[in-house]
């Protein structure tokens, strides 16, 4: 069992929580039994896992333990105080794996994709992440300003969308060229001329979301066709990143699928 915080193997998990560290090692950590079953269940090796004996205490926790420890680079027991400083959770599972970069291919054709434009707040990111996982968004770029995709607050609010959706950070000049074939180009504005439900979602579309205190730039306005907007009641503000991507996700899906536009 690993006791201390001077052990290389808990100093190298800690130095991940770092940006720099992340992309100089080309790995990322995971926390829970879920995301760690996801991530095993998507193809992922883990190089290293920690847990912690309470782990044990859990059928599905044991039964996760007893596969990685056949499969995984190394599998080795922390304490409790170890953990709970290797953690930002309240309330910490007792396991964690660092894994590799997840590399998803582009998809060979995009009848969804999504644009994120400085979107800063790592937990908008990932709320936005796991909300286009279940709209069944095919891809997802992140243009310059946006978080690191892999920033801890990130991961686990997008609740193991990084293994399914492909993710890919591109500057403005690659999407440009990467979104010229999508007939329609939606840029999320509050002062937008075309409401939300009345756009055309059934061909395929490219959506900009922009950050949390700016709005879009003008590399996304430039390469837009239209502006759309989610119409707010009663002197409302309008709302965050997360939650307007997501009303325009689900409508966006819910155009595909009844392939009719609203009249």
């Amino acid at each position: 069992m690993l006791t201390s915080l001077s052990n290389p193997k808990i100093k190298f998990v800690r130095s991940l929580s770092r940006r720099r560290a992340r992309t100089e090692a080309q790995q990322f950590v995971i926390e829970g039994v879920r995301l760690i079953e996801e991530a095993v269940g998507a193809g992922l090796v883990p190089a290293l896992v920690l847990y912690a004996a309470r782990v044990l205490e859990n059928v599905r926790g044991r039964a996760l333990i007893e596969r990685l420890q056949s499969s995984a680079g190394e599998t080795i027991e922390v304490s409790d105080a170890i953990m709970r400083a290797l953690t930002s959770t309240e309330t910490p599972q007792g396991i964690l794996a660092v894994v590799p970069f997840v590399q998803l291919p582009a998809p060979a054709h995009a009848d969804l994709l999504l644009i994120l434009d400085a979107v800063r707040d790592p937990g908008n990111l990932g709320a936005i992440l796991r909300s286009a996982r279940a709209a069944g968004v095919d891809w997802v770029l992140l243009a310059p300003g946006t978080v690191d995709a892999y920033n801890d607050k990130a991961v686990r609010a997008a609740m193991g969308a990084h293994f399914v959706v492909p993710i890919h950070a591109k500057s403005w000049a690659e999407i440009e060229t990467l979104t010229q074939n999508f007939p329609r180009r939606y840029v999320a504005d509050p002062a937008g001329e075309l409401e939300y439900t009345r756009a055309d979602w059934r061909q395929p579309v490219a959506l900009i979301i922009g950050g949390e205190a700016e709005g879009a730039h003008d590399p996304a306005k430039k390469i837009a066709t239209a502006r759309v907007r989610i119409p707010m009641r009663g002197n409302a503000e309008s709302l965050n990143a997360a939650m307007a991507a997501t009303v325009l996700l689900f409508e966006a899906a819910r155009g595909k699928a009844t392939n009719t536009p609203d009249e």
